[in-house]
Order: C-alpha cells, then structure tokens, then sequence
C-alpha cells in the first residue's frame, strides 16, 4: 500500500507541474436554441477545445464562460441529438446567438476506448461498439445493461435479473474474466470472488453517460485480461449534467416454471448535481430495485450413470440420478462398497460382509445349508447375480429449497469535482453497491448481502490523466447451493457415514433374501440347481427397482423436509459456518473481504512533440490484490497467511496520419505479475479513407490473460470438484506425487473395462490409468494473436455498415483439467486401492486451471447495417458468428469454455420522435442458435459426453414512449420476451421468462 501511495503523489506532482497555469481571463456568454423549433436548449455543453474548462446552458439556454486560456482558442457546442458547432474565439465574446440542428446519429460518436484518444467511431483502428443516453432511452430492455445483447457479437449469460455476464468472441463464462469492465477507468471485476459484477455494484442509468465496448484483445492499452473485449462505461460529469433527474419504473414478470409465474417488480432511482462557477460540482445518485428472480428448474438428470441420459434420468427411475439444478445428492458405487477388497466380512467402506453373508448364512427351510452349497456357485458368482453395478446417490434438495429468491439492489453513487485552472480537474469518486442475487460458478451461488465499493481520486486534463482507486469486497452471508444441500443431507442422522452404509446393507440383506427365496422356490417345483440358480437371478433383476426404492426409504427414514423446523435448524446452522466447516458439521457459507488496490497514469505528450509529426502517450500502472477470505476461499501459505499479488505494467503508442486518408498506429505494452513471467503486448493497426466515407482497417495484436486470484490460489471443497489453483505448491500439498492422480477420461476408461470384464479384467483395466503430475502441465498467462480485417461506412448519409473478420491464435489457452485421487495409491496387488478411484465415497476429483498442450485457433466475422429511412425511422440488422478451428485437435477432456452458438441475429425498427409528436417506439427481435456450454458447473460425465446443449430461442422485444415536455419526462411502455416462450442462456442457469413494465422518468436537462 505504501508502494501505491508513493506512487501515485508521484504522478500527481508531475501532472500538477505539466498543468498549472495562470492567465487573463476571457468572457464569453450567449442563448442557444434549436433551430427547427426556436426552443430554448438546456444542458447544451460548452467546452474550450483541449482543455478541462467548460459549462452548460440553463433552463432557458443561456450560458456564460470565464477562462483563463489565452486568446485564440476554440469553443465546441455539442449535445446528443444535435450536429456539434465549433467556433474561433480571439476576444471577450458576449451575446452569442446559436442555433442546433438536430441529427439521427449514424456513424458520428465519438469514442476514446479504442486508442485513448478521442476520434471518430468510423476511424477506429479496431471493432467497437458504442451506446449513450439516446441508446438507453430507445431500447425496450428493462435496462441499459440488458440493452447490451442486442449489440452484434454479443454474448449474454443471464444468471439472475440482476446478475448478467457479457461474453465476446466465443469464449465466455458466468462471470467471465476476459472481458475487462471498467466504470470511469475503474476495474469492476470482483477481487477475489472473480466475476465482473454485472451492474449490481455500478452505475445508475441516470448517471451513465455512454458505453463502449471494443470486442477482441486490448491489452496493448489496457493491460492484463483484457483478452477478449474491453467494457468501458463512463459516468456523468456533474459540469454537464446539472439538476435533478429521477426515474420510477414497475412492472410484472412472468415465467411459468416459477413458484409464482407472474410477480412484480419494482426499481427507481435519483440523481442531483450541481456547478458552482464552474469550478465546483458535485453529484450524488441512489437507486434500488427489488423483485423475485427468475428460478432455475431444470431437473434432468445430468449423471449419465446405469444407462440414463438427460432425457429419460430421473429420481424415479435411476438410483444414481443427478438433478443439473438438485444438490445434495453425491453419489457412491454400489458393487465397489459392497464388494470391498473380495473377502469376506469386508468392504470398501468397512461396513459391508455380503460376501461372508452368502458364504456363511445357513438356510433352514435347505437343512441349514448356504447358498454355494446349494447352488455349486463360488459366493463371488452370487453376489455378481445380486448385487448390480450402480451408481447410487443421495436424495438432494430442489434449488428452490435453498435459495431466496428476492432480488435485490441498492446502488450509492457520488462524486466532488475541482477544476484546479483551465487545464486540470481534481475528481473524488465513491461507487457503493450492495445485493441480493444467484450467480453459477462451479457451484450456485447465493449472493446473500454481497458489497462491492469503489472509491478513487483523480486528476485529469485534456492530455493526461492520474487516478488511484480501491476496490473493497464483501462477500456478505453468500453461502453455496450444491454444499448447503449436502450440509443438511449431513445434518440428520442419515450422515454420508450412515446413509449409504444404510443403504448398501438394507439392498444386500434384501437381495440376499430374494434370491434365496427365489432359488428355494424353483428348486421346489423340481427344477435343477443350475436352473433354479437362473430362475433365481431373474428373479433379482426383476425385483432390482423395487429393492433400490425400499433401500433409499430405509436410508430417508428422518430425512429433513423443506418447510420443517428441523429443516431450518439445519439450514440455519450450516449456512452459519464458513466453507468446509467444523467438527459439528458442514459449512456453506463463504468469506471474501479481498481488496484492490490500482494506481494508473497517462500522458500525451503531443505538447512536446508537434502532433502533426506523431501523436505519442505514454502510461503506466501498478495494482496489489490483498486476498483475504479467512481461509474459507483461498489458501494459505505456511506461516497461516493468504497471499497478495502485484502486477505493474507501462504502455506507449504512436500514431501518424498521412494525407489525411491513412492513419498508421503502432501500441507496446509491458506487463508483470510475481507468479509469471514479464509478457510484452504489441499492436499495430492502419485504417484507410477512401472518398471521405469508405473506412477500411487492419490490426494485428497481443493480448494475455493473467490466471485470476482463484485460478491461482483457490482451495475449495465443492461437491462437484475439490477447486484447486494451477500454481504447483497446491498440487504438492495434495500429494500428486506420492498419490497420483489420474485423467477423468482414463478413469472413466478403468471402470467401463472394469464394468465390462470383471475382477478378472483389473490388470488390463489398470494399464487405461493415466497418471498427472504436479509438472505435466504447463501453467503460464494465456496468451492471443488477433488478426482483423474491418469496414466502416456511411453511403449517402443514410446507410451505415459494419464489418469485421478476425481471426485467433492462442499461444497458451488456460481452460481447465479434472483428474480422479483416490484416497490411497492404486495397486494391482490391492483390488480395493483401484476401486476406489470409481467411488464417490472414496476418491477426490480435482479441478484445476492448465494451459492446452496444443494451440487453440477460433475465427469469426460480424456484420451490422443501420438504415435511415424517411421520417427519421431507422431500421438495422446484425449478424455475428465465432467458430473453432480444427476442434479434433483439442485434447479430450480439455475444457476449452468456447461457449457460444455459431451464428446469432438481432434485427429492430424505431423511431424516437415520429413527425414531432414526442411519440418513439422500438421493436427488437433477437435469436441464437443451439450450442454446447462448458463449465465446472456441469457434471464432468455430462461434459465430457458433450451433452450440456444451450437451446437455441429468440426474443421479441419492444416499447413505446412519449416525451411529456411539459413536464421534462418520458412515459415508457414496454416488455421483453413478449412471446413468452421460456429460455436459458447457459447451463445450470434460470429460465428467463417475460418481463412487462411501465417507467416515468424526470430530467432537468431533456429536450
């Protein structure tokens, strides 16, 4: 901390010595009106070109401008909705008159994500995409963040109405961490939990100005992670945006797989600034939202165990049943429990003796003979003809039983501004959110109360800036689904330790039985030992369901029911304990206090070098992550502490236009982290005018991703996988040496051999084992190269087109590895050692972050049309694809998380003021084909069988509107998913239904 501090006075004594400077001051005032109308414009900006000072009109238009730069300068007049005016100013100016012609927007943002600089969207050297206040104001999404689906290339991955990820070029996760988010250049990735927090902890819809998002690799400017696209959301300056603005909206939702299919919600929000002579201003804005969120019910059984799939598995037909959104169900072998290591009296949990019971039990109504007597069969014979090879699992608890699902969000925003002179601006930031929500990780995640706060100081001129910010994380009461329903599932007396010993017994005894009774009969009516041994078998495969229905009744008996007090207790003491727990039980809850800590400057050094030879910035960065979950989340090293990361980077580019037509950008980048090796991030780029309206670009790039905090030091038990980090001591502490562990697949394998030969088959079976070390797979930054082609235009002012093609070679893709531990080493010459890798009861499955062992290559191309036509009704259409290239050469098992279908499509029609009646509308029509979705959460057998298939579903969205000048608002009507038809956008996740609303909002500042 005291690193970061140094650094940033540092910085800020230098931008203060580059920027300080004192003039005579010039005046300048004047109205400004809309042409078409005469009316008076409020908010219109003002601003001296190439500095920070600057003002805004009042309600009736009127400005007025002190500043102390010297004489000549430029003022620009600029205002969505309104062709920008710039004019020469050489003295005092007073009395100005000007009028503002308003224009639809196509081709003309300007944007500053792309390079760092401000220019043109259609000169960008890369793809990017812009929305700002008109955007929001249009959509039929119920927010601006939604909004962001419709944008071509566009992934979403909704896991709760407030809780929603933005994925770009095909790889995409729930939370995903190669999309960097940032809000007023602060990242919004949480620390330590390691998901972009949507918009639960970021800007109201007041108070955002625009966002920007540049699909494909950044990291030449913006550093770490930055791999597959940058997010960036810029906030209101209180300087142009003054007064009150406020908004309410409510509605209803519906989806009939909820408990209550249609619900209400609500969500409103305020905001105020306030200038005081253009020199002081500040802003503050609250907003809250509450509603019953959408529910995942997806039931299907997604164990691929005894002969079931997804589509015929269920609770009723398949013992070892694995519900996608059910948890507490784990599994364990039946024939491998109850055989043991062969001998009598044995077993693998030291519980069973079915082979001593069949050996030794004497049978009364035989003359007290035992059944190998009778039969001639040896007792490994029986108790092949009784006992199946099963998976068996516990009977879990339904999502809905575990989660609360009242969303909510409560958002506190403020900022305090000083222009320090003309060319300096001095901004305090805080940004604080708290929620209630579901995310899908390896688990679902029950984000209980969870805070997120951001708090920065900055200093910024038109050719520099410097910032240091934290980032504080609390987890809140969070706790895990899937390790809550196994912690209530242990709460009672049917512990794991007693409910499957319970089981395995109550299936044995009775099988034991029946078949003896079954035998006894046959042989009665005359039949031959070996006849009546047959009819006995039969016989237990007839009764094999119901003996596996009386087992798991015997083994429920006292079960805690959702809805009892006991229930509760249960649910109450488990989600009190941190994750794994104690002695007295399992522990669900889980503990983030993680903090950042960020410094970043800036500067372009154009006011040294002329800007007509090259234009030059130069930056650099440092940020410390501070881990702290209490030893719930992440590891600790020896001395009981967890650990902190440093990463510190610096960046410079040039660029140079020649002739006006051909602007030639080159980018380098330097970044550190003290577990990996120094990466270096190039980019060079060249965009083409021809004939003033035809753009044409190139770029080549580099980025890389650094492995997130937990993919480096997680170390948590799920009851899908034991999580581990990628760095080697973790794989050490968990003995991967001493006791190997082996590739899922090779497991797999082992049991199916096992399964089909028998005991017999064990030395063969054996030999499948693939063994992984602690250095069989490499562990370093992911890195990419993206090349990209790309075409922008405006014909005639009326048609606007957007294209691009790219393609990537991934020179270290992190995706993840799952190996199978058994409790003891493997042998050959102990059956119950190999085993134990096919049980659930008796073997780990690990998780853990690697690098490919082969490159990766995807590809993909996008395609954007927005036509203007008669009226001012606009028309636009976009359709994206992102494809892998040589996919049979991706390791099996290897989790590449290329999670998005092949092609996607929006198309919409609107018009925001038609024929001047202040009446608009928005029609938006979205839809996706079906695609395969990778991820921890999934049960690895249904993953690795490829089976985890996202439907494909489209969406009919619209909204009408009209503005109430009157009174400075605008009534909305709207709704999303009007056809209804429910949806997912990945596994494990809720299905979206339909969403209806109605909002008023209120702005000083509208038009």
């Amino acid at each position: 901390m005291k690193r970061l501090i140094t650094y940033s006075l540092s910085l800020l004594s230098i931008c203060w010595l580059l920027s300080a400077s004192v003039m005579a001051q010039t005046r300048i005032s004047g109205k400004i009106t809309a042409e078409a109308t005469k009316e008076e414009l409020a908010g219109i900006s003002i601003a001296v070109k190439g500095k920070v000072i600057g003002t805004i009109t009042d309600q009736k238009g009127n400005f007025s401008l002190s500043t102390n730069t010297p004489t000549p300068f430029t003022i620009a007049i600029s205002a969505v909705g309104f062709q920008p005016q710039e004019f020469a100013i050489t003295g005092d100016k007073t009395g100005l008159t000007i009028s503002l012609k308003e224009q639809v927007t196509l081709g003309q943002e300007i944007i500053v994500s792309a390079s760092r600089v401000e220019e043109s969207v259609l000169k960008s050297p890369v793809s990017v995409e812009r929305l700002d206040v008109r955007s929001f104001q249009s959509t039929p999404s119920a927010s601006f963040y939604d909004a962001l689906q419709n944008v071509k290339g566009v992934d979403m991955s909704t896991q709760s109405i407030t809780f929603k990820s933005v994925n770009v070029r095909g790889f995409g996760t729930n939370g995903n961490t190669r999309v960097v988010q940032l809000l007023d250049g602060m990242d919004n990735q949480a620390p330590g939990l390691n998901f972009s927090v949507g918009n639960i902890a970021g800007v109201s819809e007041l108070d955002l100005e625009s966002v920007e998002l540049l699909p494909g690799a950044a990291s030449a400017l913006y550093g770490p992670n930055a791999i597959n696209g940058l997010l960036l959301m810029t906030s209101k300056s209180p300087f142009l945006y003054q007064g009150l603005s406020a908004y309410v909206k409510g509605g209803v939702m519906n989806a009939s797989n909820r408990s209550t299919a249609t619900t209400p919600f609500y969500d409103a929000a305020f905001r105020y600034a306030k200038a005081f002579n253009n020199r002081l201003a500040f802003k503050v804005g609250v907003s809250y939202l509450t509603a019953k969120d959408w529910q995942a019910t997806d039931y299907r059984d997604q164990s691929f165990s005894n002969g079931y799939t997804l589509d015929n598995g269920t609770r009723a037909n398949n013992a070892g049943y694995d519900g996608i959104n059910i948890y507490g169900d784990a599994s364990a072998n039946l024939y491998s429990n109850l055989y043991g290591n062969g001998q009598p009296g044995t077993g693998a949990d030291g519980t069973s003796q079915v082979l001593g019971l069949i050996a030794s039990t004497p049978i009364p109504q035989a003359g007290n003979r035992t059944l190998p007597q009778l039969t001639g069969q040896t007792p490994q014979q029986i108790f092949n003809a009784i006992i199946p090879n099963l998976n068996i699992s516990r009977t879990g608890y339904a999502e809905q039983d575990l989660v609360n699902y009242n969303a909510t969000n409560l958002k506190l925003n403020g900022a305090l501004h000083y222009r320090l002179n003309d060319n300096v601006e001095a901004i305090l930031q805080a940004n604080w959110g708290t929620g209630t929500t579901v995310y899908t990780g390896a688990d679902r995640y029950y984000l209980k109360g969870f805070k997120l706060g951001q708090y920065k100081l900055e200093l910024k001129g038109s050719n520099f800036f410097v910032r240091a910010y934290t980032t504080q994380e609390r987890s809140g009461d969070s706790y895990a689904t899937s390790t809550l329903g196994q912690g209530i599932n242990e709460a009672w007396s049917g512990s794991a330790a007693k409910w499957f010993p319970t089981y395995f017994g109550t299936y044995a005894q009775t099988a034991f039985q029946g078949y003896a009774g079954a035998f006894l009969q046959a042989l009665g009516s005359g039949q031959t030992a070996a006849a009546a041994a047959t009819a006995a078998q039969t016989y237990a495969s007839s009764q094999q369901s119901t003996w596996l229905n009386l087992a798991r009744g015997t083994a429920d008996q006292g079960r805690l029911l959702p809805g009892t007090a006991g229930f509760q207790q249960a649910f109450d003491a488990v989600t009190g304990k941190s994750i794994p727990g104690d002695a007295t039980g399992v522990g669900a809850r889980f503990l983030d206090k993680t903090n950042l800590y960020h410094a970043e400057g800036m500067y372009n050094i154009n006011k040294l070098v002329d800007p007509k030879l090259v234009e030059v910035i130069v930056g650099a960065s440092f940020r410390r992550y501070a881990l702290n979950s209490e030893g719930t989340l992440f590891a600790r090293d020896e001395s009981g502490r967890e650990f902190n990361i440093d990463e510190y980077g610096a960046y410079a580019q040039a660029s140079k236009t020649i002739a006006d037509v051909l602007k030639l950008t080159g980018s380098i980048r330097y970044d550190k982290n003290q577990n990996f090796k120094a990466q270096v991030s190039p980019r060079l780029s060249a965009v083409l005018t021809v004939a003033k309206v035809h753009n044409i670009r190139a770029s080549f790039q580099r980025g890389f991703r650094i492995p997130t905090t937990q993919d480096q030091y997680i170390d948590l038990n799920t009851p899908s996988y034991h999580l581990i980090g990628g760095l080697p001591f973790l794989k050490e502490r968990y003995g991967f040496s001493s006791n190997p562990a082996y590739t899922l697949q090779s497991v797999q394998a082992f049991g199916a051999a096992l399964q089909t030969g028998g005991q017999a088959a064990l030395p063969q079976a054996l030999s499948l084992l693939k063994p992984v070390t602690s250095t069989s797979s490499t562990y370093d930054p992911e890195r990419v190269e993206t090349y990209e082609v790309g075409y922008k235009g405006l014909l005639g002012n009326k048609l606007f087109i957007d294209a691009y093609y790219y393609y990537n070679r991934f020179l270290n893709f992190l995706g993840s590895e799952v190996a199978v531990q058994g409790k003891q080493p493997a042998t050959v010459t102990n059956p119950a050692s190999t085993l134990q890798l096919i049980s659930g009861s008796t073997r780990t499955i690990y998780s853990y972050p690697v690098n490919s062992p082969t490159q990766l290559k995807n590809a993909g191309w996008a395609v954007g049309l927005d036509y203007l036509l008669p009226g001012n009704y606009t028309i636009g259409a976009n359709i994206s694809s992102n494809y892998l290239i040589d996919k049979d050469k991706i390791p099996t098992g290897f989790v590449t998380f290329f999670n998005t279908p092949k092609y996607r499509y929006n198309l919409s029609f609107g018009n925001r003021n038609v024929r001047g009646t202040g009446i608009g509308f928005n029609v938006v029509w979205r839809a996706q084909e079906s695609f395969l979705w990778e991820s921890s959460f999934a049960n690895a057998e249904a993953t690795a069988r490829q089976q985890t298939i996202i439907p494909a579903y489209s969406a009919l969205d619209a909204q009408i509107s009209k503005k109430l000048s009157a009174f400075k608002s605008i009534l909305k009507v709207g709704g999303t998913n009007l056809t209804g038809k429910l949806y997912t956008q990945s596994w494990g996740n809720p299905s979206v239904g339909s969403m209806y609303y109605i909002s008023l909002t209120f702005d000083q500042l509208m038009n």
